[in-house]
């Protein structure tokens, strides 16, 4: 029986500083976040869960409101934090943390999470979610760390050189069948 998970990467949000969780989106990311609606009002929905950050819930809820569904938020879909908020380090030097996360599982940042680890708290959700919703169609809020790093676990190609090609938003269309990964096909 097919499954599908729509992963829909947050839309634009400013970067504040120590504001991870409860940064919205831009004025740019809530038109885009109206077109995300737009986009799946012909497709059956049947849950929407998120992450628990402003930016994710912000992206899905005029999906949400178009389906008369209530957002389910879940701790453990957050974004992975690539270092702890004490530890300066230039863009550069954070781009190749994260690319080395994917090439080392268990490398991270002082302060930050794995991807072993990452994967760890968020694939338990989306197992449940595929055994849960078996044959329906899911929505999921999410970032584009955590996002890659969820469809990783199912298929090795996707890490750092897709992350870096993913937009804001992004959706991705993940088919399982019978439990098993499928298809990964863009979607936006």
């Amino acid at each position: 029986m097919k499954t599908t998970i729509y992963m829909v990467r947050h839309a634009k949000s400013p970067f504040v500083f120590g504001q991870e969780r409860t940064r919205g989106l831009s004025e740019e990311g809530l038109l885009d976040a109206k077109k995300i609606a737009e986009r799946f009002m012909d497709i059956r929905v049947d849950a929407i869960v998120s992450s628990p950050y402003t930016r994710a819930i912000q992206t899905v809820k005029f999906l949400a409101e178009s389906k008369g569904l209530t957002i389910i938020e879940y701790e453990d879909l957050r974004e992975r934090p690539i270092k702890g908020l004490d530890y300066r380090i230039s863009e550069e030097e954070l781009l190749k943390a994260i690319e080395q996360s994917f090439e080392d599982k268990d490398y991270c940042l002082p302060g930050g999470e794995s991807t072993n680890v990452a994967q760890a708290r968020a694939i338990p959700i989306i197992e449940s979610l595929l055994k849960e919703y078996e044959g329906k169609e899911i929505v999921v809020g999410t970032h584009g760390n955590i996002m890659t790093i969820i469809m990783n676990y199912y298929e090795d190609e996707y890490g750092y050189d897709f992350w870096r090609s993913t937009s804001m938003p992004d959706v991705y269309r993940v088919t399982f069948n019978n439990g098993e990964l499928e298809e990964i096909k863009r979607f936006w």
